[in-house]
């Protein structure tokens, strides 16, 4: 830890940091914070940093928003899930990471190794990634005890700031030093290197000049280099993978991840497939003069070009006075010449692509290799190839490419920044090039730099899974049987959550007599209404409380069963607070809060009475908060029933209306997990069953349901199948828009989701998405087939897979039909000016819903907002 050799002057405090006089005394504020962070504790540290990487979190899109309206750089959307990466991620890769005192200790040898903070960091952040450069840049300091002062990019000042006050209200709050961030009000190059002079360390992303300046500073500097990624695409590749990945790649925040792909170079053995494949998959060919005109568009005097950086192909060919539709992904040229003076060689930052033929692997290499020299030294490289079969040219790659990533069948703005397709490599939006680029390190930057390392990551897909209760018991009367079983399994008291209706019909009588007879002691909480609120479920825990059950038996719909489960951890965890409880997450296995472990006092029984939302089988939750009106869907495994009593005696007399809204909800839940980016062979045939089911039984429950137990019954095992699918391979867009139109206007659950889903299919149902979903399993949009799929196994017909979609959102229109579904939003009684008054903020929600990531078609909200529109209208 160094002292600063900035003179302090006389004045102590300042507000705001405008000139070299306030940034000596802000400098000084942070060095006397930094000290006494430096001698707190790891579980002081810890808790600071999980504080400050939850607020981050919470604000991943307000902060995309001012970044995008600031610089007018990239996609909103893509910023949010840069800013969620950069805290989640992050997160979760060094939460459990010693940084404080001896973390290595030899007896035999007598060493210790001891942990240290460097001092105060210099961070000076780049205009492309403000707000996910320093949330990044903030928390990996606040882990390590250091200070921090930031120098934003003049373009990007507004939205930088705000996203490191974020970080740094959070930490303060959770006892950091008032000072410990700090940050450059008015940026100016004077000012900048005076930042970087009075540091211990640089923390420099930017452009070539800036980090020269930081490497020049007279201080040690971690720095990075510009990228130019090339991409080799052999003939033993999966063509439509590599395609669809390198798009997937090059549009996310319209190519500003300096870790994307400049260039693709392909064997001319399959140069003519994978170019129909671009085309088909939403990329648009120059032709020659064409080329001719976006070469003076990527480059002005020499220099990259600004306005091009970060827009759209669309905005890109406008630039060039060329037309081009505007859901165009990239513009690519079909270039020969790997030197500087090609302009489509260089690197772009934007969503253009240069493209070369190549007539063996070893030429394709050759030209790699020299793209990579002329401005991406060090940085990242990929190839395409088959796993086994091309293992040679998969170590030759390795050894020939100077670049600190080489990754091997990845999108390299995903594969580049860590974590998603390969979670061994550090997760980070610094990434060093190493000695070849003139950086001090080579790896993702994060808590420790000693090494330049060089790293081959093979694209390794994490586990899957299939999780569901341990006991399920299901056919017509068995009740009785199955709770017998709690007898048998020793236990006493059970705490019953439902309402007041099914206590009126009689339905938790059923239960209750079996309970006495058994002689089982039980108490009824009847409190729960439709879209349980919080409320209902504190006061439910304060029952649970002097009850003292040993389980727990929810009795009822969607609503009494997510009512208990919310219970039920309250009921058990006091400590846990409802916001951590319902925090988004990108990946259930990396979110930031971790569930707590569940059962230690009660068993949790749930018994349906609706055939529709399956809650008895999943692991999800959706309460509302009544001071707000908003719905949280909580997700977690540990959420998951012990038992599931799925009998259709307790469904015989549902209201017709409920008959249809539960039933169209189970379709929703199959036909969503079926198309689902995290769908799988242990998910696919029980969606598959759950659709045949429901179109066969669904008009005869609704018509004959008093009468008819054989429709009943198998209504009541669809909705059951249907939620064990859906509560493994999650939902989509469909259910996050019925979430937040319930929420504001009130309109049944399984309604919403019936009036949605034809046109959420119709928007999943393409070949070429503007942007796909992202999940390592998802290696190509094929929504399109697998609708198909279902309208085969109906036996819809149609020759292809256009028809076979067509005749499937047909067939359930029809099946919407009669069962005297709506067929619109204003149909279903919202009003038009309360709907459009709405729209904007429903959309945004929507799109932020946890049931969004999973969606095979990745939306943007102008487009969730264009869906909406369409069903209201």
């Amino acid at each position: 830890m160094k002292e600063t050799n900035v003179k302090l002057p006389k004045k102590t405090t300042t507000e705001r940091v405008t000139n070299a006089e306030e940034l000596a005394i802000r400098m000084a504020e942070v060095r006397e914070a930094q000290k006494k962070y430096s001698t707190f504790t790891q579980e002081q540290v810890d808790h600071i940093f999980k504080e400050a990487s939850i607020a981050a979190n919470s604000q991943r899109i307000p902060l995309a928003k001012l970044a995008v309206e600031e610089t007018g750089m990239g996609l909103v959307e893509d910023k949010a899930i840069k800013n969620h990466f950069a805290s989640e991620y992050v997160y979760n890769r060094y939460k459990n990471e010693q940084t404080v005192g001896v973390f290595e200790h030899d007896d035999g040898g007598g060493i210790s190794k001891i942990y240290e903070p460097i001092g105060v960091l210099a961070a000076v952040v780049p205009t492309t990634n403000p707000t996910s450069t320093g949330i990044f840049k903030a928390l990996i300091a606040l882990k390590t005890r250091n200070g921090i002062v930031f120098s934003p990019h003049p373009g990007a000042k507004k939205c930088t700031i705000e996203a490191i006050k974020v970080v740094r209200d959070a930490a303060v709050a959770a006892g950091a030093p008032k000072d410990i961030i700090a940050w450059v009000d008015e940026p100016s190059i004077e000012l900048s290197g005076l930042v970087m002079k009075s540091a211990d360390l640089i923390l420099a992303t930017g452009g070539p000049g800036m980090v020269k300046a930081a490497y020049s500073s007279g201080k040690p500097a971690v720095g990075v280099g510009s990228g130019n990624t090339p991409a080799i695409i052999d003939e033993t590749a999966d063509i439509k993978t590599a395609v669809s990945s390198i798009l997937l790649s090059k549009t996310f925040d319209n190519g500003t991840i300096c870790a994307s792909e400049q260039t693709v170079i392909v064997l001319e053995e399959v140069y003519e497939s994978v170019k129909k494949e671009f085309i088909k998959r939403g990329a648009y060919f120059l032709t020659p003069d064409e080329t001719e005109k976006i070469r003076k568009v990527i480059l002005v005097n020499g220099s990259l070009n600004a306005k091009q950086v970060g827009r759209a192909a669309s905005v890109i060919a406008g630039l060039g006075g060329i037309k081009v539709p505007e859901e165009t992904k990239v513009l690519i040229g079909e270039v020969e010449n790997v030197e500087l003076d090609e302009e489509f060689s260089h690197e772009k930052l934007s969503t253009v692509l240069g493209m070369y033929k190549a007539k063996t692997f070893d030429e394709a290499l050759t030209k790699a290799e020299r793209l990579v020299v002329l401005g991406g030294y060090g940085h990242s490289s990929v190839l395409w190839t088959h796993r086994t079969k091309s293992k040679d040219r998969i170590a030759k790659f390795g050894s020939t490419m100077r670049t600190g990533r080489i990754m091997i069948n990845m999108p390299s703005s995903q594969g580049g920044i860590g974590d998603i397709f390969n979670f061994k490599v550090n997760p980070s939006l610094t990434l060093g090039c190493g000695s070849w680029g003139g950086n001090s390190v080579s790896e993702n930057v994060g808590i420790k730099q000693l090494l330049n390392i060089k790293n081959l990551a093979q694209r390794r897909e994490n586990m899957l899974w299939f999780k569901v209760p341990s006991r399920v018991y299901f056919k017509y009367g068995c009740l009785e049987n199955a709770i017998k079983e709690l007898k048998v399994l020793g236990k006493k008291k059970v705490f019953i959550v439902t309402d007041k209706i099914l206590v009126d019909l009689g339905i938790v009588h059923k239960a209750t007599k079996i309970l006495t007879e058994l002689g089982m002691d039980y108490k009824i909480f009847s409190e729960v209404l439709p879209d349980p609120t919080l409320a209902t479920a504190k006061a439910g825990v304060e029952q649970l409380n002097s009850f003292k059950p040993d389980t727990i038996m929810s009795i009822g719909g969607g609503s009494p069963i997510d009512a208990a489960k919310i219970m039920w951890v309250l009921y058990e965890h006091p400590e846990e607070k409802f916001e951590d409880l319902a925090m988004r997450f990108m990946d259930i296995r990396k979110r930031v809060y971790t569930f707590p472990v569940m059962g230690s006092k009660c068993y949790m029984v749930a018994v349906p009475t609706t055939a529709g939302t399956g809650s008895e089988v999943t692991p999800f939750a959706v309460i509302t908060d009544e001071k707000t009106g908003a719905k949280y869907p909580v997700a977690d495994y540990e959420l998951l029933p012990n038992m599931a009593i799925v009998d259709a005696d307790l469904m015989m007399n549902m209201p017709r209306g409920l008959t249809a809204a539960s039933g169209i909800d189970a379709l929703t839940h199959a036909l969503e997990a079926y198309v689902s980016v995290m769908a799988s062979s242990f998910t696919d045939g029980l969606a598959l069953e759950a659709i045949k089911e429901i179109f066969n039984n669904l008009p005869l429950a609704y018509n004959e349901g008093p009468d008819n137990i054989k429709a009943r019954e198998a209504m009541a095992h669809a909705s059951t199948i249907a939620a064990m699918a859906f509560g493994n391979a999650f939902l989509g867009v469909c259910h996050s828009m019925a979430h937040k139109l319930g929420s504001k206007h009130h309109v049944a659950h399984g309604v919403a989701n019936a009036l949605l889903i034809n046109e959420v299919i119709k928007y999943n149902a393409v070949d070429n998405p503007r942007k796909q979903g992202t999940f390592p399993q998802y290696e190509y949009p094929n929504a399109k087939r697998r609708y198909a799929v279902i309208a085969e196994t109906l036996n819809l017909g149609g020759s292809t897979d256009d028809e076979k979609v067509d005749l499937l959102v047909k067939a359930v229109q029809k099946l919407k039909d009669q069962v005297n579904i709506p067929k619109s939003i204003s149909a279903a009684g919202v009003k038009k000016e309360d709907f459009y008054a709405t729209l904007d903020e429903m959309s945004e929600l929507a799109f932020d819903d946890q049931c969004t990531a999973a969606n095979p078609r990745y939306p943007l909200i102008k487009e969730i907002k264009a869906m909406y529109i369409k069903v209201f209208e």
